[in-house]
């Protein structure tokens, strides 16, 4: 028999529960592992056709060409970005970065051959993740703002409004594209 005099600490939540979490996601992340498989699997085949045709094709020839596939399949790995309720989260292959987007500190993008954004919360965690991404999908980009806007009414916010309003503006651009091209007003 349960007794009603239960002595368990009860903890409270920073949030309410919510009823349905939900969890976006990037829609596009199968396509670009498609590709790199391809580009891998593509590579492999030119360089065991070449070396088959010059006729030094030897097995440990195809070991290496095999290794080097490999080495470009790890490099053109994309990382599977999701988010939900006051976080968002970057997969690669052997460690996921996780970020509270309510308790953000700082967001800095880094330009360079490939643009990243870089989000670091009040806890010490830090994550990368490509703007297209949020381009690409706009849950993503809803559930990093709400957090953000948390985060500035909080005022753990110190760095990043600039790069967030930019980004903000850049995804509103895309979307005015999108319908003006879908409604034939381009």
């Amino acid at each position: 028999m349960e007794h009603s005099d239960d002595t368990r600490a009860r903890v409270a939540s920073p949030r309410p529960p919510t009823t349905a979490t939900t969890v976006a996601y990037d829609h596009e992340w199968a396509g670009e592992m498609r590709t790199a498989l391809r580009c891998a699997a593509a590579l492999l085949a030119l360089l065991l056709c070449i070396d088959g045709a010059a006729g030094s094709l030897t097995w440990w020839r195809g070991l290496l060409w095999s290794a080097l596939a490999l080495l470009l399949l790890l490099v053109l790995y994309p990382a599977k970005v999701s988010a939900g309720d006051g976080w968002l989260a970057s997969r690669r292959l052997l460690r996921t970065r996780r970020v509270q987007t309510d308790l953000l500190v700082a967001v800095r993008p880094l330009d360079g051959v490939n643009q990243r954004l870089v989000l670091r919360d009040l806890l010490g965690n830090r994550v990368e993740i490509d703007p297209e991404v949020l381009v690409r999908n706009p849950a993503l980009w809803h559930r990093l703002d709400d957090g953000a806007r948390h985060s500035l009414a909080g005022g753990t916010l110190r760095c990043g409004t600039t790069a967030l309003d930019r980004l903000a503006r850049r995804l509103d651009r895309e979307t005015a594209l999108a319908v003006f091209r879908a409604s034939g007003l381009e």
